[in-house]
């Protein structure tokens, strides 16, 4: 069974995007060796990468571009890994090697989850992870904290209208301020 992971950067006041829907402010802090040796690294494996709609049309617009080439590696596996974009309303999906599925969220996930391979990436996605979250279908959370209050913005649970307990599995903070904390479910 394919493990599902979560990945989010996040803001000091608990924000995924601001008020503006923006997220360009989680690149910010990058000048960071030991942080920019974590990012080369956690972008490593050949999973499907799962988005929604509105943060499939940001990386698709970023990652296949000339602009991206200087992130090396990390450019090259999220642009060669296959992708997966949930959306009632997008037609066509042109990023290279992307699916698009409108069908039940979590039904599609359940049945993916099951199929052989390697695990699954949510990035981002705030509207799919809080669904997911919901239904008990994410296996791990990986959330990088960044020093930053944005004031207002969406968060990544919006709408789980019921408690969701974690348990923390790991705390890691690097010199730029960012700090990766990891949890799964539990009670």
């Amino acid at each position: 069974m394919r493990r599902l992971l979560a990945f989010n950067h996040v803001s000091v006041d608990g924000y995924f995007v601001d008020g503006r829907g923006d997220m360009s402010w989680a690149r910010a802090n990058s000048d960071d060796t030991e942080w920019n040796a974590f990012v080369a690294a956690n972008a490593v494996g050949q999973g499907p990468l799962l988005f929604g709609r509105v943060t499939y049309d940001l990386m698709a617009g970023y990652w296949p571009t000339p602009m991206a080439r200087h992130h090396g590696s990390v450019a090259e596996s999220m642009n060669s890994r296959p992708k997966v974009v949930f959306s009632r309303t997008l037609k066509e999906a042109s990023w290279a090697n992307t699916r698009l599925m409108s069908g039940d969220l979590c039904e599609e996930v359940r049945r993916m989850k099951l199929e052989e391979g390697e695990g699954m990436t949510i990035f981002g996605s705030g509207i799919v992870i809080a669904q997911l979250a919901g239904e008990g279908l994410i296996d791990e959370y990986q959330f990088v904290l960044n020093p930053i209050v944005l004031g207002a913005g969406r968060t990544t649970f919006e709408g789980v209208s019921k408690r969701l307990a974690m348990k923390q599995t790991g705390c890691r903070a690097f010199t730029n301020g960012n700090v990766l904390l990891t949890y799964v479910p539990g009670d």
